[in-house]
């Protein structure tokens, strides 16, 4: 049988070796002496940043950043932006869908969507590579390439970069070709069944043009079995890559680099455990007689309904991560695959002048196969009682339960940004023009998978119960999982296009005094259409279409944000600076409802002041910022019951919160090199959230409770830190390297409209490197082990109390359901994981 994994780790292993076996030929064919072992700096080296459109120096750019540099990532053993979740960067938060591991949630500063997995709804931190914005989270998490730093930039970038940088933006810089040749191999073995690979070959430079190729393979079993057969388990991940890219400089000051990847990412999520059973104690009757069965935003009076009991062999566990699930159910990989060209042209005109170009075209398709719940989520079945006579659950018809959650997802984008960027005696300017294009289309289903059938005896009566799984074409409900037997829930197709223009000018005063202005002029289309809802078929159903109130998207906003900040070097070494910034997000609607209700955009204002400083003679860095930032119109989700032509069902609505949601921080940064060899780190970060109340008044189906709600802001801890120690130890012929990082988190909200924390967090990850062993014409060898998770910590990242309330209101608000409570169900994190590597450059 043909193992595509097999086949891939193996070509990629022998392009390794035809790439080593042709170093020492390409080596000896060079006259040059070998080189002598760098010396290391004794204090901090210097860090350079592209923030502003321009390289510049880390302390002298006056705007809070974080940078991973390669090795950083490395000794953390970072292979996707997922493995960043753990708290490297306090104030950066990356969470994982709950539905597949590609779709990512990250946040900056308190800026964090819950559900920018629509098609219509846009993120709140922009995320580049090589100065390209992504349109879409899905296909984040797969494999990184040769990234040669990823700068965290904190705060409002509405002026430089754009539209959904309210929280900040998220910057992956790739190793460009060096025109010299050389390469690198990396290549180890995990726990789980993981391996991972790296190939890195840079060809010497050819009438002007110079290239460079970077293969990647990684790959993990999953961490939790599924019981069923032949069917994948969770936290499963199987991803490959490759990239090119060619530079080319045919004149002095001129320089194109040309780059193409492809990527694919097949995983499994999380898996959903039960948590607990009726946390709340809901039983049917006054519902002040149990004031903990409450659901936020009703008041009800009066609870009805069964709590039902639990099926046979269903587990709660709330204290550990299940290395088992209870019931086996079909599921089989999510598949992401991207792809994309990006072209940056760059020519010196004069000293006082370069111009860019940033071409790019992407496109990316996510197919979901999300069976993570089992059980543990809606709809709770009710099983007829031993002894008696079954009506339901019988072999004909199947009670089913086990929500199978099938989506698709398409999207391709096109960018141009032109650029001019230079400097003109005491003033350095930066201005451009930007276009974006987005087509994106989704569509989703959810039947159930799994059945219960009760046993009966020769009199008819129940004698027990046994599992089954459903037909995959017609067993839930006359629909199933497989493509074109499915009751479509959903399925929406948007266009968006992005115009601005924008320009940053920075007066340098005296030498010691900075005076930045700018500002940004953004206008944004955006039309979409809603083509099924509940397997109504919008496009030719449009008296049904109308009667749900279903209206087509067909908005524009234009919006201005302009930034100042005013910077003081107090002294070489000591810098600081105070700024205002402003940022946007466009508006949408939301797919998940009935009718495609439309929301408005979101604004923030930020005031922030800061300070950069080296000091003990460049051994010692810290750099501190604290802001102020007020988001009017925050965009947030709530569940409620909407009235279609088919029935009442519970959407997940997106409204603008009135008022102005107030977000407050403090950041620091401690980098120190007491002695050669020896780096200390130490980053903390403090975020104050608060979201005004929300009166909740009619909603699509009328109903009203006019209570007031409070919601909140997802994954964003008040308190969070991180801290490594690196150190390096000379031996003959060898470096011994140790790195060792820790990272905590407080608990954080995981859904809007919630009060129900996850779990605190506290994970240490480790290396040790036996490094820079010298072979020849290999340059050097490492071998390496590494951990991640090293104690093991388990913890709860995402909890989800939906399943432990009672029913969103219909018509009717004041009685509420508790029919379909069972208990709170959620993801722990990943395990304790741990390998060895070698790495070979040459």
């Amino acid at each position: 049988m043909f193992d595509r994994s097999t086949f891939r780790l193996s070509l990629l292993a022998g392009a390794t070796l035809l790439a080593l076996s042709a170093a020492p030929a390409f080596a000896q064919s060079q006259t040059a002496e070998p080189s002598a072992p760098a010396v290391q700096p004794e204090g901090l080296a210097d860090i350079v940043v592209t923030a502003q459109k321009r390289e510049t120096n880390l302390q002298q750019t006056p705007i809070s950043i974080s940078v991973l540099s390669d090795a950083a990532l490395k000794e953390r053993h970072v292979q996707s932006l997922y493995d960043l979740a753990d708290g490297a960067v306090p104030s950066l938060r990356v969470a994982t869908f709950e539905a597949r591991q590609s779709a990512l949630t990250v946040g900056i500063r308190g800026i964090v969507p819950l559900d920018a997995n629509q098609p219509a709804r846009e993120q709140g931190v922009g995320i580049y590579v090589d100065g390209v914005y992504l349109g879409r989270q899905h296909g984040l998490n797969a494999a990184l390439f040769d990234i040669e730093r990823v700068e965290v930039l904190k705060g409002p970038q509405g002026t430089l970069f754009g539209r959904n940088t309210e929280g900040g933006a998220l910057s992956l810089v790739s190793r460009a070709p060096s025109g010299e040749f050389g390469g690198r191999v990396n290549a180890g073995i995990a726990n789980y069944g993981g391996y991972n690979a790296d190939a890195h070959l840079d060809l010497p430079e050819y009438k002007n043009f110079s290239l460079k190729l970077d293969g990647v393979v990684q790959h993990q079993d999953a961490t939790t079995k599924n019981p069923l057969a032949g069917q994948t388990g969770w936290n499963y991940y199987d991803r490959h890559g490759f990239r090119a890219a060619v530079r080319w400089k045919p004149v002095d000051g001129l320089t194109d680099d040309f780059s193409y990847d492809n990527g694919y990412d097949a995983n499994t999520p999380f898996y959903s455990q039960l948590l607990n059973y009726n946390p709340n104690g809901c039983v049917a009757g006054a519902q002040s007689a149990v004031p903990a069965c409450t659901l936020p935003g009703t008041q009800y009076a009066t609870l009805t309904g069964t709590v039902k009991s639990l099926l046979p062999g269903v587990v709660v566990n709330g204290s550990s991560r299940m290395k088992t699930a209870d019931i086996g159910v079909p599921q089989q990989p999510s598949i992401d695959k991207t792809h994309g060209f990006t072209n940056t042209l760059k020519y010196k005109l004069s000293p006082e002048i370069e111009l860019r170009s940033i071409t790019a075209w992407r496109g990316v398709t996510a197919t979901q196969w999300d069976n993570s719940g089992g059980y543990h989520r809606v709809p709770v079945v009710t099983l007829p009682a031993i002894g008696s006579t079954a009506t339901t659950c019988t072999v004909a018809a199947p009670c089913g339960f086990s929500r199978y959650s099938l989506a698709n997802l398409r999207q391709t984008q096109f960018s141009q940004e032109f650029q001019a960027v230079g400097s003109v005696d005491r003033f350095d300017y930066v201005a451009g023009l930007y276009y974006f294009n987005e087509h994106v289309s989704d569509d989703a289903a959810t039947p159930n998978s799994n059945g219960i059938v009760a046993t009966t005896n020769a009199a008819g009566q129940v004698t027990g119960y046994n599992y089954v799984i459903l037909d995959p074409c017609t067993g839930s409900g006359g629909f199933g999982s497989q493509p074109g037997c499915r009751s479509i829930d959903r399925a929406s197709e948007v266009w968006s296009k992005s115009y601005a223009a924008y320009g940053q000018v920075t007066w340098n005063a005296t030498d010691m005094l900075h005076l930045t202005v700018g500002g940004r002029y953004t206008h944004d289309q955006k039309k979409g259409v809603l083509h099924y809802s509940r397997n109504i078929n919008y496009d030719t159903d449009t008296v049904r279409a109308a009667a749900n109130g279903y209206k087509p998207l067909d908005k524009s906003w234009d919006r201005f944000n302009p930034m100042v900040t005013l910077a003081y070097d107090v002294s070489d070494s000591v810098h600081a600076y105070a700024k205002y910034a402003t940022g946007y997000r466009a508006g949408g609607a939301s797919s998940r409802t009935s009718n495609y209700q439309a929301f408005n955009p979101e604004d923030v204002k930020s005031y922030e002041i800061g300070l950069k400083s080296d000091f003990w003679d460049h051994k010692a860095r810290l750099n501190l910022a604290a802001y102020i930032m007020d988001r009017k119109d925050s965009q947030v989700d709530i569940s409620s019951i909407q009235t279609t032509a088919t029935g009442n069902f519970n959407n997940l609505v997106t409204i603008n919160a009135p008022g102005n949601t107030k977000i407050r921080g403090i950041e620091a940064d401690l980098t120190v090199k007491p002695v050669q060899g020896l780096t200390l780190n130490a980053s903390y970060a403090y975020t104050y959230t608060r979201i005004p109340p929300v009166l909740i008044t009619a909603t699509a189906n009328g109903a009203s409770t006019s209570v007031y709600q409070n919601f909140y802001i997802v994954f964003t801890p008040r308190n969070a830190a991180s801290g490594s120690i690196d150190y390096a130890l000379p031996l003959k012929g060898a470096d011994l390297r140790f790195h060792l990082d820790g990272n905590y988190s407080q608990a954080t909200q995981a859904f809007d409209q919630f009060a129900t924390k996850n779990d605190a967090s506290l994970i240490f990850n480790g290396r040790i490197s036996l490094a820079n062993i010298n072979l020849g014409a290999m340059q050097n060898v490492t071998f390496s082990v590494w951990g991640r998770n090293l104690f093991n910590k388990q913890y709860v990242f995402r909890r989800d109390p939906s399943n432990s309330l009672p029913g969103s209101p219909t018509t009717n608000v004041t009685s509420g359901s508790i029919n379909n409570v069972l208990g709170d169900y959620g993801n722990f994190n990943a395990p304790r994981t741990f390998g060895g590597e070698v790495a070979v450059k040459f």
